[in-house]
């Protein structure tokens, strides 16, 4: 809550007392509702497990490796979920460089319990071999820029990384199959995580004096709120995790109100965090799309377009066609030109001595017909 306290130097009497007047009339300084959410941007970098998110002002980096690790002595034949949070002075004057402050390993650990403790990721899955090596999920967080509601955002922002991300397919080998073979992603597709639903974090934060309930805080929001509770429920309803942080109580009814708009917003976020992944799978498959040339099986011997098919023959190489065949379409070609020299002079003289009428002499100058056409075939 330190970088809380911290910000409200910045904001004047009047401007806390214009904040909450305008919530006694169900208004915001932003122009929303009390409980309206603000406009959710996700993106993906080019490489897997990488995501940004974008929730009004605030703005949320986070990427997501894998790596090959020994497991712990009491869960051997599960892998490890880390998350690490990074707080630049850049997104906020008050984040201090260096050690995380509290709010840092707040926003760790809330995110970190609504994955861990709802078992969202099989970890089980991630086991290469039973009490040797298994694959450590690291979940990187970077603020970019704090316009209020950090949880919100950063945890859209690893849910949406964890959907991306592939790791690399391992096998057993060896003599006694005891050999971890890590296949590359030439080799073999990267494999994706197992997870079986998404832990929706969302906050209220409770303003004035009479604890005026919002939804999505903003910066300046937080700045005077009394107290703030965010709970961390799926599209089904279920409540994964809950913490009341600091301020004045909260009643029962109040904490039930805010679990079922809870429910209602996890069911939207998920909608459009499911969407954004599956644009962004589209794309990755269409990436990886490889374009050969291709030879076609019958070539038209016509004029220049024969040099031109030898051409592209000839660039193809003996991979393709061997060099028999390629002689042979010169072959047939030097004899289709000497022809049509020949039909050209006959042409010639027919048309001097006026035997042969306009639509004759057409005729006789086409040199596309199926008798000229050479069929090719290709082994």
């Amino acid at each position: 809550m330190d970088g809380r306290l911290a910000n409200r130097w910045r904001l004047t009497v009047n401007e806390k007392k214009f904040i909450e007047t305008a919530l006694a009339s169900n208004l915001r300084i932003d122009g929303r509702n009390p409980l309206e959410y603000r406009k959710i941007i996700i993106k993906f970098g080019r490489e897997d497990g990488s995501s940004e998110v974008q929730l009004g002002q605030t703005h949320v980096m986070g990427f997501v490796t894998g790596q090959l690790v020994q497991p712990y002595q009491d869960r051997q034949n599960e892998g490890m979920l880390l998350i690490f949070t990074e707080f630049s002075p850049m997104a906020d004057p008050s984040f201090d460089p260096g050690h995380p402050g509290e709010s840092a390993v707040e926003l760790g650990r809330i995110v970190d319990r609504g994955l861990r403790d709802s078992r969202a990721v099989d970890t089980e899955s991630l086991c290469v071999l039973s009490g040797k090596l298994v694959w450590a999920i690291r979940i990187d967080l970077h603020i970019v820029d704090n316009g209020g509601n950090l949880i919100d955002a950063a945890n859209i922002a690893a849910l949406a990384a964890l959907l991306t991300f592939r790791r690399q397919e391992c096998t057993l080998g060896g003599d006694d199959g005891q050999e971890v073979i890590v296949h590359p992603p030439e080799e073999r597709e990267p494999l994706p995580l197992i997870v079986h639903h998404l832990p929706v974090a969302i906050t209220f934060a409770f303003l004035g004096s009479e604890g005026k309930l919002v939804v999505d805080p903003t910066h300046s929001e937080e700045a005077v709120m009394a107290g703030r509770l965010i709970a961390t429920v799926n599209a089904n309803g279920d409540i994964c995790a809950i913490q009341k942080a600091g301020g004045e109580g909260v009643p029962q009814s109040a904490i039930m109100h805010c679990l079922k708009l809870a429910s209602m917003c996890a069911i939207s976020i998920t909608k459009k965090i499911n969407s954004a992944v599956e644009a962004y799978s589209t794309e990755r498959a269409l990436r990886k799309i490889k374009r050969h040339p291709t030879v076609a099986g019958i070539v038209s011997v016509a004029g220049s377009d024969v040099k031109e098919q030898n051409k592209t023959v000839e660039q193809v190489g003996g991979s393709e066609l061997s060099r028999h065949h390629i002689e042979r379409l010169k072959v047939v070609s030097e004899e289709t030109c000497s022809s049509r020299s020949n039909d050209n002079d006959g042409d010639i003289k027919s048309s001097e001595q006026g035997g042969t009428s306009r639509g004759e002499s057409k005729a006789m100058n086409f040199l596309g017909g199926p008798s000229n056409w050479v069929l090719i075939m290709i082994p």
